[in-house]
């Protein structure tokens, strides 16, 4: 269609320059020819030139004035295609992809055959996966376009993506008919590898087996080909087939561990013997492979399994293998062969450090012990020992064995990592992080010590320090902070937003949750650049792999843990808004002696000094950024949809007025694509409690009784539901529909029973569990006060036998006691504690400031013998609780922020509930 108002043959040379200036990214000279067009009166007003000028400036960062110009020039001509695919592009920079397909719909109406827009059209259907509308657009580009590639592809893609394998393979057929392919030809090697991955979805398994078989030597990915053959051959129960294609497999790479699975359903291995018999002839064939006398260990049992285990260890011991223990750990689910590795090791220790050698002279195994081990067996003996014991938190004979290995070999930094990973188990927190800090002092190059010091560190709350860690695999002339956040490290952020809650530091936990959100959001618009990348290099099995992971990518568990962070956040800021700081120190003011009352100034002072100090930082290193950004926009570098995205400001983040709302946004994702984790239907409980909405406080309890039923949480949310309910009833609060469906739907649930039933049942079945009798102890106090002193005596017990008697429960006892779940019990909280210090003596948990200063200081001195790792000096030790420490990477600990770090697990419970 001619357009609704043509430019004259002069006008209209200078207006395809504008567009051939503005495909080039020549945005200068796209706006002097624009100027040009219009500086003419008559053409004043024309609309496709104020639609192009517009998007030029687009691209230059000048939003405002872009979207003035393009509604000006769709104004001036509404019928232009032109107008409308420039407003279309300007809402997809803007990433408002709705409003862009309906600009780019509007376009078509008017120049209906247009391929451009029509691509442009169809990204934006596949990134919306508006799959229906895809299909249609792409057949349009098809009939356009029938002698292209990306024509077929597209088109028969839009049928897989809508499961419709028939009408998908028949297009592929045909273009396959219409080509012509040389001898090597990887492009076309990927269309039928694709191909074949259509026919299997759609169910015909022979049908793919006959196609991968004909096709197979025009295949350039040959492991595919067999690895696909024998699942193939396996799902069709065409077994010795599958066999000799496996045996392939495994002469290629016997180190695999999937080929000896699909061997075993090949061979119809379904006991442990036989797989064993089966393991042990291809050892005794292949004697240099170690996957299989890892595996053999698996379906061993008894005196074979010593046997093996006694090769298997002390072949990774002579060797000195570190994984050695993280191998063999899942072993340990069957307590038997816990045992029997103990006995072995133990054996070990004591021959090497006797006669360093496996076996006493006496009792010699083989002629390969006869020989005297090296002297770092003993080391490596020592550290499986330490990773032993730490498996089943027996602190002191971990630490005693780590200790033994480090004395024999003190620049090893694996070993400093086992300790502070002890100390970590063990509840101690600061302890671990100067072990992990030593290890990092003992390789400064090493990015993964590197990283997990900086972990640890934000583990102790030690934010900051940890920033500072970073800063040596850091970009310079950027924070640390700034430049992880661009890489897009999200590990670090999420430790760092749960450091900030545990230091109720809300704004910056928030900012850190919303920056790993925004990852997530640019993860999925990043894929818009693939649609086109992957049709045209034809890599199209992994591009559909690529769909269908965005479309469940906030499953992800970085985005589950920074949700919940959030969401816990926002819970507590609803709970406990806070209050405006001016009226509180006017208070504090008023209350204050003059002497007090100057140091205070003084202090504000200071910190308003380093503020403007900081503040003058920021605003310099947000220009330097800002000139770089405009230098990469005028030279082209930099897209135009790259919108800038507004500033994370911490206090506004914490002050928000809509806290719920904003918990909301974060929870979406997870009901859809989380909603077999149990945490999520209890986030959704307690924010639709708070909102008093009962019919989603019953769905989210109804998801979280059959997600987990057993769950304590469940429990007691489930008994809150069914309080909250009795008072409703009573208040008449609902229409009566209301509690009819609320009725109906938890009739299967609680059957006859009356919560206090629940309760005293749930508490019978899980009597000998402490995390279950907590729960149902807390719930006991809620519904009749008067049984306070009965709850209390349920739930602080601490008997031997008792499931979940670790640290994180144990603490989360000492915190309902203390915030008074069960009324005044702070006498009982302190015996408590105490009794739980006896448990677990190095837990911070547990220990009072002064405790933790005198053994901080008895390690220090018991240290100071072996290294340089003084922490702490004798006179320093009457003011430990909030005196600076002056020596090289101690952080100064006040009193408060210990007791932040006492008090850290015993605080956490009170979130949950």
């Amino acid at each position: 269609m001619p357009p609704s108002n043509p430019l004259p043959p002069k006008e209209n040379s200078l207006f395809k320059r504008i567009l051939k200036c503005y495909e080039r990214k020549q945005y200068k000279n796209g706006l002097k020819f624009a100027k040009q067009i219009l500086s003419n009166p008559k053409f004043a007003e024309h609309g496709e030139t104020l639609a192009m000028k517009g998007l030029t400036l687009n691209s230059l960062g000048r939003k405002e004035e872009a979207y003035e110009y393009v509604r000006k020039g769709l104004r001036n001509d509404l019928k232009s295609h032109v107008c409308w695919h420039v407003y279309g592009l300007l809402q997809r920079s803007a990433k408002k992809y709705d409003e862009a397909i309906k600009c780019y719909r509007n376009a078509l109406k008017w120049e209906k055959d247009n391929i451009q827009i029509l691509r442009d059209l169809s990204l934006l259907q596949i990134q919306m996966r508006d799959l229906e509308g895809y299909r249609d657009t792409r057949y349009q580009l098809f009939i356009q376009r029938p002698t292209h590639r990306a024509s077929w592809i597209g088109f028969a893609m839009s049928y897989h993506l809508l499961k419709d394998y028939g009408m998908a393979l028949k297009i592929l057929d045909s273009f396959r008919k219409t080509l012509v392919t040389g001898s090597y030809d990887y492009e076309h090697s990927e269309l039928l590898l694709y191909q074949n991955m259509v026919i299997q979805e759609s169910g015909d398994l022979q049908g793919a087996l006959n196609h991968l078989i004909d096709s197979q030597t025009q295949i350039c990915d040959l492991l595919s080909v067999e690895e696909t053959l024998s699942q193939l051959y396996l799902k069709l129960g065409k077994f010795k087939d599958a066999e000799d294609q496996i045996s392939k497999l495994l002469k290629r790479n016997p180190e695999n561990t999937m080929y000896y699975s699909m061997m075993y359903e090949a061979l119809k291995l379904e006991t442990n013997e036989e797989k064993l018999n089966y393991l042990t002839d291809f050892v005794s064939n292949h004697p240099k492979t170690s996957a299989p006398k890892r595996l053999i260990l698996n379906f061993a049992e008894g005196a074979k399994f010593k046997e093996e285990a006694d090769k298997y260890l002390k072949t990774g011991l002579r060797k000195g293998v570190p994984s050695l223990f993280v191998d063999v750990r899942s072993l340990y689910k069957d307590p038997s062969k816990a045992e029997i590795i103990l006995n072995l090791i133990s054996l070990y220790r004591d021959n090497l450090e006797k006669h360093s050698a496996f076996s006493t002279p006496q009792d010699v195994a083989s002629d390969e012990d006869k020989e005297r081990e090296p002297p770092c067996t003993i080391l490596w003996t020592y550290y499986f020992m330490a990773q032993h014991y730490d498996h089943y938190r027996d602190t002191e004979n971990a630490l005693k064995f780590i200790n033994l290995a480090i004395d024999h070999t003190p620049t090893l930094v694996e070993l400093f990592v086992t300790k502070a990973r002890i100390y970590k188990h063990a509840g101690d927190v600061i302890e671990a992080y100067r072990w992990v800090d030593e290890a990092q002092a003992l390789d400064t190059a090493d990015r993964c010590i590197n990283s997990k010091c900086a972990k640890y560190m934000l583990r102790a709350n030690l934010i900051k320090e940890a920033e500072e860690i970073c800063s040596k695999f850091t970009r310079e002339g950027v924070s640390a902070m700034e430049n992880l956040n661009e890489m897009q490290c999200m590990w670090f952020q999420t430790e760092c937003a749960l450091a900030y809650q545990r230091l109720e530091n809300w704004g910056e936990s928030l900012k850190k949750c919303h920056e790993i959100d925004r990852h997530f959001s640019e993860i999925i618009e990043d894929q818009f650049d693939f649609h086109t990348y992957c049709m045209r290099k034809m890599t199209l099995r992994s591009y559909v792999g690529l769909l269908r992971l965005e479309d469940v990518l906030r499953a992800h568990s970085f985005y589950q843990r920074a949700a919940k962070c959030a969401i816990e956040v926002y819970l507590r800021l609803h709970d406990q808004p806070i209050k405006d700081q001016k009226i509180e120190e006017q208070m504090k003011l008023e209350n204050l002696e003059p002497s007090e009352l100057k140091k205070l100034r003084n202090k504000q002072r200071k910190a308003q000094k380093k503020a403007e100090l900081q503040l003058a930082e920021a605003s310099a290193a947000a220009e330097k950024r800002d000139q770089h950004n405009k230098s990469k926009q005028v030279a082209g570098d930099q897209e135009a949809d790259s919108l800038p995205q507004d500033e994370l400001i911490p206090e506004k983040l914490a002050r928000v007025a809509d806290p719920l709302d904003q918990a909301i946004k974060f929870l979406y994702p997870l009901q859809n694509l989380a909603a077999n984790n149990v945490d999520t239907h209890l986030m959704a409980f307690e924010i639709y409690t708070r909102r008093k909405r009962p019919l989603l406080m019953l769905q989210s309890v109804k998801r979280a009784f059959e997600t987990d039923q057993k769950h304590p949480l469940v429990h007691e949310a489930l008994i809150r539901f069914c309080r909250e309910l009795e008072g409703w009833k009573k208040e008449r609060s609902f229409a009566e529909p209301v509690f009819t469906v609320i009725d109906k739907v938890m009739a299967p649930i609680l059957g006859t029973k009356t919560p206090l039933q629940l309760n005293q049942e749930y508490l019978k079945e899980h009597k000998d569990d402490l995390a279950g009798t907590l729960h149902a102890a807390r719930v006991m106090c809620m519904m009749d006060k008067s049984k306070q002193s009965e709850a209390i005596k349920v739930a602080i017990r601490l008997d031997k036998g008792l499931k979940n008697r670790d640290i994180s429960t144990c603490s989360s006892v000492l915190g309902a006691l203390l915030n008074g779940d069960f009324g005044d019990a702070k006498e009982t909280a302190e015996t408590y504690r105490i009794n739980c210090h006896k448990l677990f003596p190095q837990a911070l948990a547990f220990v009072t400031p002064e405790q933790y200063g005198l053994r901080q200081f008895k390690a220090s001195k018991d240290q100071d013998k072996r290294s340089d790792l003084n922490f702490f000096e004798e006179s320093d030790l009457s003011e430990f609780a909030g005196t600076e420490h002056s020596e090289k990477n101690v952080p100064p600990l006040s009193k408060v922020d210990l007791d932040k770090h006492i008090n850290n697990d015993s605080n956490k419970c009170n979130d949950n509930k």
